[in-house]
């Protein structure tokens, strides 16, 4: 397949204006733009440009106008990676693979993606990435010889260090994030909140220099309970959302909110659904009263804080972002949608 190269990136179109009451949101359009035989968990929104990476080996990029598809295959030896976290500058896209070894590519300037990290280990697992600015990114994975696994770039993501356990705080056993839908970190300013298997959020109020622990009240007995996905609306109002995947239907303290920047958590809805849910969004200019969550399970939507949702799809995704407070796009298995939400 022929390699392509990213066009220069845009901000985010978000709408900033209207000061009108919003109706709240009764139904979802689903157009599928791209299938393929991938599992896809991680997108990214560049401009008019939709960047994906998957398993497979395979990226590429969607022309969100034309619907024009350019896809590669990214090999390591012989080794075709399963790419699960992806982020962007406004210069370069990045791709992260899952599993030993850790790789971590960027858009390189001779025609073809750049390996800038590489780390090898039994233990080695990463499981999503994003950037504060154009010169500072992080990435996070599973624990390491006691700690969260953090790596972290200053200089625009040509290079990447790996923070040491001395500068983190004491990781409990087996302890990582679920590597399903790149949102297992958010950021907002110069504060970042990482969600964690344990139900636990590490936070940083200087771009990662350093760090502490917060609890949720979120169900964490088995490795495969947990949070699987954070956002925030602001810098004080956040959301975390999970489950369990092996128990789909569960809806016992899988899901909570904060209102002071996640110094205390309060489960919503709890034993009520919404049940597991891999991705979780707040609506652009709700005020953070708005947000959908989807998952295989299907795509709820809430207009109170969370207090009470409804299902709107039963349509499976792993991962979504929006593109404005109307229009999303979410990938899952096989395939790439665009989300068209209307209001009552």
């Amino acid at each position: 397949m022929r390699f392509f190269t990213f066009a220069l990136i845009f901000p985010l179109l978000f709408s900033c204006s209207s000061e009108k009451e919003r109706k709240p949101l009764a139904s979802v359009g689903i157009e599928v733009i791209y299938e393929d035989s991938l599992s896809i968990r991680a997108i990214e929104i560049m401009g008019n440009s939709l960047a994906f990476a998957a398993n497979k080996g395979t990226f590429g990029t969607i022309d969100l106008r034309t619907g024009t598809v350019r896809t590669n295959i990214q090999h390591f030896d012989s080794v075709a990676p399963e790419f699960r976290a992806v982020a962007h500058t406004a210069t370069d896209f990045f791709m992260l693979s899952v599993a030993n070894p850790a790789l971590l590519y960027k858009t390189g300037d001779k025609g073809r993606m750049e390996l800038v990290y590489q780390e090898e280990g039994e233990s080695v697992f990463y499981d999503a990435m994003t950037f504060w600015n154009n010169l500072e990114g992080i990435a996070i994975g599973d624990s390491v010889e006691g700690c969260l696994s953090i790596i972290i770039t200053r200089d625009g993501g040509n290079t990447w260090n790996k923070l040491s356990c001395d500068f983190l705080p004491e990781g409990i056993e087996g302890e990582g994030a679920f590597a399903a839908s790149n949102s297992n970190i958010a950021i907002v300013g110069n504060k970042t909140w990482i969600a964690t298997t344990e139900g636990r959020i590490y936070f940083s109020p200087d771009k990662g220099k350093t760090w502490e622990v917060r609890e949720t009240p979120f169900l964490s007995e088995e490795p495969t309970q947990g949070i699987y996905s954070v956002d925030f609306y602001d810098e004080s109002v956040g959301v975390v959302f999970g489950g369990d995947f092996t128990d789909p239907e569960s809806n016992k303290a899988n899901k909570a909110m904060t209102k002071d920047g996640g110094e205390t958590w309060n489960l919503i809805s709890d034993g009520q659904n919404p049940s597991y849910k891999s991705c979780v969004q707040f609506v652009p200019n709700s005020k953070g009263k708005e947000m959908v969550a989807l998952g295989f399970t299907g795509i709820s939507y809430s207009s109170d804080w969370g207090e009470t949702w409804k299902t709107i799809s039963d349509v499976p995704f792993y991962t979504f972002r929006f593109f404005n407070d109307s229009i999303a796009y979410a990938a899952g298995k096989g395939r790439v949608a665009k989300l068209s939400f209307r209001a009552k």
